[in-house]
């Protein structure tokens, strides 16, 4: 029952993360938007239309912008844990606080600019897509490896593996299930879940929501994203999508 709650939980935050705006990260437009001025159109194209590693861009052109990205999503989600003034604890009459959610939409918004630089498919159909179980998993696995799961880091290795065969611009619906992978990913989400309800809320929430001051806050945040996003950005980069 225990990890049943710590899914839900997990799961909670999420979505109040996805629903936030500009949450989804169109691949294409990223894409575009960070190679255009750095590529030639031919390989521009080519990594759209296959992958940037296929598209055979310089591995240092691609480890550049991640640390851009890794560095833009640590400084805009500082500011706001240094800004965010949250009295009343860390759940606030039962929904997410503002500043975790803006945290994880700030973290989602990472993996999936990370995922793309590294050869990895759109997540979404379109930006309407709905947010099923399947889509909640995918994101966190990849969050998963953010916090060092090794469970996490297996899954995706796998996914990377099955993926390299075959070229999609999407992942295929149900990715999880068709790989096998599925009761694994689930695992990832339960160890999350008790990481965030234990770990977080006895000894992180309170540096996390300002209670402390912003800049106790503020560095927390630093602290966490930029290590969580190096530490997705080197195992991707290990990946056989990123080096084909």
């Amino acid at each position: 029952m225990e990890g049943e709650k710590a899914v839900e939980i997990w799961n909670k935050v999420l979505k109040a993360s996805l629903a936030l705006p500009n949450s989804k990260i169109n691949r294409e437009q990223f894409l575009k938007k960070e190679l255009s001025k750095r590529v030639s159109e031919e390989k521009l194209l080519g990594a759209i239309k296959e992958t940037p590693a296929k598209a055979k861009i310089d591995k240092s052109i691609i480890d550049e912008i991640a640390d851009g990205c890794i560095k833009w999503q640590t400084l805009q989600v500082t500011a706001i844990s240094f800004a965010a003034g949250l009295p009343g604890g860390w759940w606030m009459a039962g929904t997410i606080p503002a500043d975790l959610a803006q945290f994880y939409w700030h973290t989602i918004q990472l993996v999936q600019k990370l995922i793309y630089l590294y050869g990895w498919p759109e997540l979404y159909e379109n930006e309407d897509d709905q947010v099923d179980d399947e889509t909640l998993l995918r994101i966190t696995i990849f969050i998963g490896v953010m916090f060092g799961a090794s469970a996490a880091a297996k899954v995706v290795t796998e996914l990377a593996e099955k993926l390299s065969i075959q070229v999609a611009t999407q992942l295929p619906k149900k990715a999880l299930t068709k790989y096998g992978i599925y009761n694994l990913a689930k695992q990832v989400a339960k160890w999350i879940g008790v990481k965030l309800t234990k770990t977080t809320f006895s000894r992180i929430a309170s540096k996390l929501v300002p209670i402390l001051g912003g800049f106790v806050s503020g560095g927390i945040s630093f602290v966490s994203m930029k290590k969580m996003g190096k530490r997705l950005q080197k195992h991707l980069s290990k990946l056989q999508l990123a080096n084909l």
